[in-house]
Order: C-alpha cells, then sequence, then structure tokens
C-alpha cells in the first residue's frame, strides 16, 4: 500500500518553498526547520530543500512571460541587451563562489546553528538599511548599470550560507546600491530564474546517484506545489513593496532565528 505521508509532507514543504522563497526571510531556513519538525528525512543531503525552487523559477517565468518572450525574441535590441548583460553579470560572481564552495558549503554549513545566526544578522541588517538608507536615486530596471549589476551579484553571493536568504540578500544589496524596493525586487526575481535554476541542476546532479525513483516523485509534488503557492506571493510581493518596507520581514527574521536557537541549537 501506498505511504501517502511523505507526499503529503512534500507538499505542505513546497507550499513553505513557495511562500518563503521571494521574500527576505531565507527559504532554505525554513524548509530545513520545518523538515526537522515534520520528520522529514526522506531525501538526504539536502536535496529536496534545493529541487524544488524549481517551482518558484518557473512561476516567475509564467508572470513575467511576456518580459522573456520580449527578450528571446528581440534580444538585439538595445534595452533587452543591457537587460541580459546586467542579470548575466550579476550570475556571475555566483557561479564561481558556487563552483569552488558547494561541497564546503553543504558539509559544514547547513546546520542550525548557522542558519539561526544568519536569519538573526540578516534581520538586524534589514532593519538597519531602512532606517538608515533613504536615498534611492534608480527607479527603472532599465537604469541599472553594468558595475551595479556586478556588485549585487556579490551581495547574492552571501546567500550561499544557509538562512541569509537570496532574495534578501539581493534586495537589500540593490538597496544599498541605490535601488528602489520595487526594482530591487524585480531584479532579484530575474536573477533568480539563471542562479536558482542551475543551482537546482548542479546539485541534483552531485547527488544523483543517491536518489531513488520515490525520491523523485516527491521532488516533482514538492515542485508543484511550491509554483501555485510562488505564483500567490510574487504577485503580493510586487503590491507590498510599492506601499511598504521590509521592517517586517527584518522583525520575523529574528524572531525566527531566535526560535531555532532555542529548539534546535
Amino acid at each position: 500500500m501506498l505511504d501517502l505521508l511523505p507526499f503529503c509532507k512534500a507538499v505542505l514543504l513546497g507550499i513553505i518553498e513557495g511562500l518563503t522563497e521571494f521574500i527576505p526571510v531565507s527559504s532554505t531556513a525554513h524548509l530545513i526547520f520545518f523538515s526537522q519538525i515534520l520528520n522529514f528525512d526522506n531525501i538526504k543531503n539536502n536535496v529536496f530543500e534545493i529541487a524544488i525552487q524549481i517551482g518558484g523559477i518557473s512561476a516567475i517565468a509564467v508572470i513575467y512571460y511576456q518580459k522573456f518572450n520580449e527578450i528571446f525574441l528581440k534580444f538585439y535590441h538595445k534595452k533587452n541587451q543591457i537587460f541580459i548583460d546586467n542579470i548575466s553579470l550579476a550570475f556571475i560572481p555566483a557561479v564561481i563562489i558556487g563552483f569552488l564552495c558547494h561541497d564546503f558549503i553543504k558539509k559544514f554549513l547547513f546546520s542550525n546553528l548557522t542558519i539561526s545566526i544568519s536569519l538573526i544578522s540578516g534581520g538586524i541588517v534589514i532593519i538597519l538599511v531602512e532606517k538608515f538608507h533613504k536615498k534611492f536615486t534608480i527607479n527603472e530596471i532599465d537604469s541599472i548599470k553594468k558595475p551595479t549589476a556586478f556588485l549585487i551579484g556579490i551581495f547574492q553571493c552571501l546567500a550561499m550560507i544557509p538562512g541569509v536568504s537570496r532574495s534578501g540578500a539581493t534586495i537589500i544589496g540593490a538597496m544599498i546600491c541605490g535601488i528602489n524596493r520595487k526594482v530591487a525586487t524585480e531584479f532579484s526575481f530575474f536573477l533568480a530564474v539563471p542562479t536558482i535554476g542551475s543551482a537546482c541542476v548542479y546539485d541534483t546532479y552531485k547527488n544523483f546517484d543517491r536518489l531513488s525513483f520515490e525520491d523523485f516523485e516527491l521532488i516533482v509534488v514538492g515542485i508543484a506545489s511550491s509554483f501555485i503557492s510562488s505564483l500567490i506571493v510574487i504577485k503580493w510581493l510586487i503590491k507590498f513593496v510599492s506601499h511598504n518596507n521590509f521592517n517586517v520581514f527584518g522583525y520575523y527574521r529574528i524572531i525566527i532565528g531566535l526560535l531555532i536557537l532555542v529548539l534546535f541549537s
């Protein structure tokens, strides 16, 4: 008889992934946290937590279909070339650091202590940036310069530390560079596609011989539920950042970080 419990857990974790991937609270931290609560250890080496992020980037592709369609069909237009160059430049640091440090990160940094410290310190940074950095000079995604895009990519590398948050590192990094919240958030969305996509492919490849057919079934279920919840969150977040700051996420990170520190570290 088919055991449905692991699939129910995979659905729930997929929903959590979609809800937390694009807001600056660290989806990895939440997945590891809730995996421990649910006692979901069917897939070793955190492959599940990384692979189901495909659902999130699939949601971006759907929501921004027209933008991607225009870029691919009219890539020769100057505006689209600037966009492609900026995303590529922001992606390069993650490729280099990820390739060099992948094994070290998976072996030594996926711990509850690392995650809790990252959540707390990241929350403090968000609050400080919102308090002291008020000057935003870049209000259009096409106005981002190449050096700025590359610098955002360097900020993104901080998210390789579990608990930092890829979206948090890129959005707050972009804000520090003078980009307003809405544009910073959208740039983070677009940068997620090559970054998360390559990370999922690479991590699955590295652990392919450890995966069973049931593992892939669980991953597919997780991707599907992640995709649906991501669709909801992405649309909501764009509206939210148009009228609000990120302080609420900073305080939330501190609370969750302290909770993990007390319960699991």
